[in-house]
């Protein structure tokens, strides 16, 4: 294949966000990204797990093996009355494109993809591995991939992960590490009763506030190099209790706790585990936790990829990124088992929120950014 093959970016975010492929459902966003990669000469798998469509694609048999992550699924787009256009029309208005998924993450996958077919053939493989379960669960998706490529024996080099990590300006913001999460359930088992005969009965909302309120005074840590402090954050309190003379018979609470590296999932959940059996034994009432670990922190060190990445953003738009570990989670804390990951890719300020949009000059604008990262990883990593 021979480079200056052209592929409208912007017409294949369009063509991605026309298909409305809300977590877990698919809608043939898959099949879109597959053909246009079969015809730029990518070897292409489905990897069905549950009810979630991956795909891993990979033109090349030598290394280096560059890596691109995404995602096709969305989230949901809440009352579309609310739009200033239908979120899945993928309208462009005045340089502008409106739609569910045009900054998260359809209009960087896009950009990538027409990056690849600008840069054409190169010295090692290219390679995408692409999700349709980075904003769910996230347990049939990239981790389950991941799994099965590191089984096969599949060598994948380096990672550069699509999301919009960019804050007031394209490459303003790169992200180098994540911290981990654990989401967890508390439910207390009481003894409904009359409220006028408390002594017949066992309330579990004193007995969940209290342990809630210990949780949350604990002051995790100061923070790590690189990285913010730790948080815990109450998520939602339920009794669903609609009663006034009732003490109901549960109550629940869920919260979530993002860590930096002075923590472990592991230990975060043996602390929770004490402290629920320590309410336990003052309360006398049954208390149950289950939690979800998704990934512990990870930060990819300085070095010639973070360097390179930095670098090229800074010859092509003239501004040097900053490296940072804030924000939400990623699928890059799957990829990093195999690969060092970073993380570029657009403005993010409109991503979940009703008219997610991004101008079609920035999305063109990352197409030039990352076929300069293909060209000069090559020149960099190639034997």
């Amino acid at each position: 294949m021979n480079s200056g093959l052209r592929i409208d970016p912007v017409g294949l975010a369009r063509d991605l966000i026309r298909r409305p492929s809300v977590t877990p459902r698919d809608e043939g966003a898959m099949g879109v990204l597959e053909g246009v990669l079969e015809g730029l000469g990518f070897k292409c798998r489905r990897m069905r797990f549950g009810e979630i469509e991956n795909l891993y694609a990979r033109r090349g048999e030598t290394g280096p093996n560059l890596c691109f992550a995404g995602h096709t699924d969305v989230v949901p787009p809440g009352d579309a009355a609310a739009w200033r256009a239908d979120p899945f029309e993928a309208r462009v208005e005045d340089g502008v494109l409106v739609g569910r998924g045009a900054v998260d993450m359809k209009g960087g996958i896009a950009a990538w993809v027409a990056a690849v077919a600008e840069v054409g053939e190169v010295a090692g493989s290219l390679s995408f591995l692409i999700t349709g379960d980075e904003e769910g669960p996230a347990l049939d998706g990239t981790k389950k991939v991941v799994e099965a490529l590191r089984a096969e024996g599949e060598r994948i080099d380096h990672c550069l992960v699509g999301e919009p990590t960019s804050v007031r300006e394209l490459g303003d913001v790169i992200k180098v590490g994540r911290r981990g999460s654990l989401n967890a359930w508390i439910t207390v088992e009481g003894r409904q009763g009359h409220v006028a005969y408390p002594e017949r009965a066992a309330n579990p909302i004193p007995v969940l506030i209290r342990l809630l309120d210990r949780l949350e005074a604990r002051r995790l840590d100061d923070g790590w190099p690189s990285f913010p402090p730790s948080n815990l954050e109450l998520t939602t309190v339920d009794v669903g209790n609609t009663a006034t003379n009732i003490i109901p018979a549960q109550a629940k609470g869920r919260l979530n706790v993002r860590f930096n590296p002075a923590h472990t999932g592991e230990r975060l959940i043996a602390w929770l585990t004490d402290e629920c059996a320590r309410a336990e034994a003052e309360s006398g009432l049954k208390i149950r936790l289950e939690t979800l670990h998704s990934g512990d922190a990870f930060l990819t060190e300085p070095g010639p990829f973070v360097d390179l990445v930095t670098d090229t953003v800074d010859a092509v738009l003239g501004r040097r990124p900053e490296a940072n570990t804030v924000g939400g989670t990623s699928d890059a804390r799957f990829i990093r088992s195999l690969c060092p990951v970073v993380e570029l890719g657009l403005v993010g300020q409109t991503m979940h929120q009703v008219d997610e949009r991004a101008p079609v000059a920035e999305i063109e604008r990352l197409r030039d950014v990352y076929a300069a990262l293909i060209r000069r990883y090559f020149k960099t990593f190639a034997p």
